[in-house]
């Protein structure tokens, strides 16, 4: 009689154990899926944080203050013999011209210290904007124009209100009376905003109502074409011959082991490298883009080997066996067939190199691409600097409104990045094919 209780309360108890194990092991799996979801919010809580600073900091460099003068171009100061000659024009103190048309709005300000500091709230750029109008159209001498100039970058930074007005007086680097100056400029409709167009058009400068990214930009154009050239033909046949003709032995599973290991190895080390081999060795102009477009070569090479070959596997051996087997050469096959099926992948593998390559700041900085350039560059071999090194540099600067400016650079940065990505999406969607 026990047995047949214990026989009979076995099955029950087995049972019981099993939806025990199986309820562990659901709960494992919403934990884990509680797990991933939590990482998910907070990955994407933690992008949108720093995407909001980024973006809090620096929109207000996409716009700044414009302040009219009238300004009355005096043939005594600009051409007082009357030549039209340009070098005579060129040469004319126009600062001059803006410091008296301040002083006509502010008759009162007559000390010397005041003078100066009212001529500080123009930006420096305001007499070289006077000249280019002189230059274009030499009939504006003897003539009083209104003539809307940029804001000095402290009172930019007060008229867009990112300087406390509570504050001490010797607490923030706009004055009282500079204040009071501004606020009747602005009361009177002497103030204006308007796109900031420099920031866009013009090159590097110590000023920051005058400084732009279009020199760094050019500087990022020729670095990425000499990558772009020297590194996807080299990195494709590198490739292909390794996984379509080399032999399978101990050296080429030392290379290929090599090239994992590269593709790992921090960028200051490729620039390391090129000051050692391209600056030290060839003796190659420092701040070149070619230079530096030699270096990020090295260190894109690996990204590049390593997608192409992942690319070229992915094209399925009835392929290979299909051509050869109508008398295709092995050449033949490789560039008429695998090569051109591979193509999606090594054309993402490549865009996904460029855009590392963009960002790359460490290897330019050690073969002297943080030079202050105020040029745009006309080519490879002129010296440049890029963006990532330039938004480095207007980070490290004391001003105020380099600040704004250093988070627009790197919106603009992060765009390039989010286009060039987004395009090599396109093209392995456009162009891929399912086996």
């Amino acid at each position: 009689m026990t047995d047949a209780i214990v026989s009979s309360a076995g099955p029950v108890a087995g049972k019981s154990d099993a939806e025990r194990r199986l309820r562990r092991r659901y709960a494992a799996e919403r934990r884990f899926r509680m797990y991933g979801a939590g990482a998910i919010i907070a990955a994407v809580l933690v992008l949108v944080t720093l995407l909001g600073s980024i973006i809090s900091q620096g929109y207000t460099a996409f716009w700044n203050h414009e302040i009219a003068l009238n300004v009355t171009f005096d043939p005594q100061v600009i051409d007082p013999e009357g030549t039209r000659d340009p070098a005579t024009l060129g040469r004319a103190n126009y600062g001059q011209l803006v410091r008296a048309a301040l002083q006509q709005q502010f008759p009162q300000v007559t000390g010397r210290s005041d003078v100066r500091r009212l001529s500080g709230m123009i930006s420096s750029g305001a007499d070289g904007q006077l000249r280019r109008m002189v230059m274009d159209d030499p009939s504006l001498i003897g003539r009083t124009e209104r003539v809307w100039v940029l804001a000095s970058d402290d009172i930019d930074t007060l008229l867009k209100g990112q300087i406390d007005r509570d504050l001490p007086e010797n607490n923030r680097r706009v004055s009282d009376q500079e204040i009071a100056w501004a606020d009747a400029l602005e009361a009177q409709g002497d103030v204006r905003w308007s796109f900031n167009t420099t920031l866009f058009t013009a090159a590097d400068s110590r000023e920051p109502e005058l400084a732009g990214i279009w020199g760094a930009a050019v500087g990022s154009f020729w670095l990425l074409l000499t990558t772009l050239v020297l590194s996807f033909p080299l990195g494709v046949m590198t490739a292909t011959y390794l996984e379509e003709f080399a032999p399978k032995n101990r050296w080429t599973d030392l290379i290929e082991v090599n090239i994992n290991n590269l593709a790992a190895v921090p960028s200051i080390v490729f620039g390391l490298l090129g000051l050692a081999v391209f600056l030290g060795f060839f003796g190659m102009s420092r701040s070149a883009p070619f230079v530096g477009g030699l270096v990020l070569t090295l260190m894109t090479l690996p990204t590049i080997i390593i997608t192409t070959r992942a690319a070229l596997k992915s094209v399925p051996p009835s392929i290979r066996e299909a051509a050869l087997g109508v008398g295709a050469s092995r050449l033949q096959v490789v560039t008429h067939h695998v090569v051109p099926l591979a193509m999606p992948g090594i054309l993402t593998g490549t865009i996904i190199g460029m855009a590392q390559a963009l960002g790359e700041t460490a290897p330019l900085l050690m073969i002297g691409m943080v030079a202050f350039i105020i040029d745009v560059p006309g080519g490879p071999f002129d010296p440049a600097t890029a963006l990532p090194v330039q938004i480095f540099l207007w980070a490290d600067s004391p001003e105020r409104a380099f600040v704004a400016r250093t988070s627009a650079a790197i919106m603009v940065l992060l765009a390039f990045l989010v286009l060039m990505n987004a395009l090599a999406v396109v093209l392995r969607r456009r162009f891929e094919r399912r086996w």
